[in-house]
């Protein structure tokens, strides 16, 4: 009896084991890139709640659009279940050091950026970062080292992850320091709609005086009385 009972517990703790890692599971909505010049790559993020444009500018080697070529971002081990692989082959590869920007059409919430292959590649961002996967893909295993402020990594090994760059973001730079054969990268956000904080504020206001006003004409009401 006490062995079926501990059996039935293992099992118990294991569903919501499971339960509680799907809970914390993030959807990531990523770039269709559909176009391309000699300095940038554009496409369009789409969720059940909209859509936003977003373009890459600065220099690279070569991009992949419209779902053609080498998918690179599978195997899916690197995003250790806490959040979806890239839907699709998309990316955007760089092989020498410069400057780059993404920019969005509208702000967005919470933007993940994907990496691929940065082997030793040293980054940094206009914005800090959280890692939220990092592991085994196409090319092999690697991890990240974050600096001290988490707005930039050095690449171990075939690098592939997720990182995630929270709160209401329009644009975000990336400095790559690194020369090699080509690492590549994909963009995608958590939500495409997002009130930026000063349009948030009026209505934030305009609610706390409504409930001051409120509880000043209970308490006139109540003195009446």
């Amino acid at each position: 009896m006490r062995g079926l009972k501990n059996a039935a517990l293992v099992s118990g703790i294991a569903v919501i084991a499971a339960m509680t890692s799907r809970a914390q599971a993030t959807t990531i909505y990523w770039a269709d890139l559909t176009s391309d010049t000699s300095s940038s790559v554009s496409g369009t993020i789409t969720s059940p709640s909209g859509s936003v444009g977003v373009t890459y500018s600065g220099g690279y080697a070569f991009d992949q659009l419209n779902n053609t070529g080498t998918n690179y971002w599978s195997p899916t081990g690197y995003t250790e279940g806490l959040v979806n692989a890239p839907s699709t082959s998309d990316i955007v590869a760089f092989s020498a050091a410069g400057t780059g920007t993404l920019t969005f059409s509208h702000p967005v919430t919470n933007v993940y950026v994907a990496f691929n292959s940065w082997n030793g590649a040293q980054v940094t961002f206009s914005s800090p970062f959280t890692i939220v996967s990092q592991g085994c893909g196409y090319w092999g295993c690697g991890s990240f080292v974050p600096n001290a402020d988490s707005t930039g990594f050095t690449g171990n090994g075939e690098t592939v992850g997720v990182l995630e760059f929270a709160g209401v973001i329009s644009s975000l730079t990336i400095t790559d320091t690194t020369s090699e054969y080509w690492h590549g990268a994909t963009v995608g956000v958590a939500d495409v709609s997002a009130v930026p904080l000063p349009a948030a504020l009026p209505m934030f206001g305009a609610a706390l005086a409504g409930v001051t006003a409120l509880g000043a004409k209970r308490r006139r009401a109540s003195v009446t009385l």
